[in-house]
């Protein structure tokens, strides 16, 4: 008797160039966020397509297994940078892309600030309140310390400053930074 295995050839559905070339950009860009390749090419795909995708949609368009495209959505979910989308007659989930870019950089940067700012300010006050009673910490230490929290403390104030407004100020504020700089004369090499 001889043994087989069932092996699933996935197969592609070529994509236009343009439409090809944002998808493999964009899971590069993934994987210097700290995010799978795999799930930044999801997005991508999500993001320009017109159309809800059902899983089996997604493996077909990028060539990957299921179970990779499952826990890619699973994940964008999460960040909400995705949705559920039914279609009336299909038991099959289909899923969108958020398209407004605000959002979809507000909820990136929500994500980061969760993963990164969060842990590393809360680690700044563990490392302030251990220092005050060690008397091998120098005041130098402590110094640096402090100056790295208050850095870390004003970029989350200004996360939640910035993730609290409109689309449409965001913009405009993001937007005025040029001529901000030019009034205030900053950046001016001296």
């Amino acid at each position: 008797m001889t043994e087989t295995t069932d092996i699933i050839k996935t197969v592609t559905i070529p994509l236009p160039e343009a439409v090809e070339r944002f998808v493999l950009h964009w899971g590069d860009l993934g994987g210097t966020w700290g995010v799978n390749r795999t799930v930044a090419q999801i997005h991508a795909l999500l993001y320009l397509s017109e159309q809800p995708l059902n899983a089996e949609d997604i493996q077909t368009q990028l060539g990957i297994a299921r179970s990779n495209v499952s826990n890619s959505l699973k994940e964008l979910l999460g960040f909400k940078l995705v949705r559920r989308h039914p279609i009336p007659g299909d038991r099959r989930d289909h899923f969108v892309a958020e398209i407004d870019v605000w959002q979809v950089a507000r909820h990136i940067a929500a994500a980061r600030k969760a993963r990164e700012i969060d842990p590393a300010l809360a680690t700044l006050e563990d490392c302030l309140a251990a220092a005050a009673g060690d008397n091998q910490v120098t005041d130098e230490q402590i110094r640096r310390l402090r100056e790295m929290h208050e850095f870390t403390a004003t970029m989350d104030r200004w996360y939640n400053k910035m993730s609290s407004l409109p689309s449409s100020t965001l913009s405009r504020l993001v937007s005025m930074g040029d001529a901000v700089v030019k009034v205030l004369n900053l950046g001016r090499k001296t």
